[in-house]
């Protein structure tokens, strides 16, 4: 009897065992100092990759001794077709600065130099990172400015946070 109920419970573990937490956490700052906005985004590395392979036919192999040398221009290709800033209403140019790994996590650096912030009427983030793979996909998008903070989730069907100053 016990072995007929495991068996019955065996697909229903199989299938919680690979349900996964699709999320990525970009984090928008503005630094008064360099009048730049310093964005930090954090994604999982293998769905990251699954990504890049699925979009590019590119293996990266992120985070190992195998990484190829050409995984900082697709990630960077991907992130420019992904991941979108406006300013008052503008696609804002930024600059992918570079990356570093944190466990099973990628961290991408981008900045949007000589923002012009006591000018801004508002900010804009678009965020597609992953949703064109996974459905479940969430991106978290916390932006500080000046002392405040506004905190985004957004999906494939609300891509888009905007915040007026």
């Amino acid at each position: 009897m016990k072995k007929i109920l495991f068996l019955l419970l065996l697909p229903l573990l199989a299938f919680s065992a690979l349900h996964k937490f699709y999320v990525s956490v970009t984090n928008v700052n503005y630094y008064e100092r360099d009048d730049a906005l310093q964005i930090t985004t954090r994604i999982f590395i293998d769905d990251l990759e699954e990504v890049l392979m699925e979009r590019y036919d590119v293996q990266t192999f992120l985070g190992t001794e195998e990484e190829a040398q050409m995984a900082d221009f697709y990630i960077e290709k991907y992130l420019r077709t992904k991941f979108l800033i406006g300013l008052d209403g503008e696609i804002t140019a930024y600059d992918f600065l570079g990356k570093k790994y944190d466990n099973d996590v990628i961290i991408c650096y981008l900045e949007v130099p000589n923002v012009g912030l006591d000018q801004l009427k508002k900010v804009e983030v678009h965020n597609e990172i992953l949703t064109d793979l996974f459905d479940e996909q969430k991106n978290l998008v916390h932006i500080k400015w000046k002392g405040n903070k506004k905190s985004f989730i957004l999906t494939k069907s609300n891509a888009k946070g905007m915040l007026n100053l």
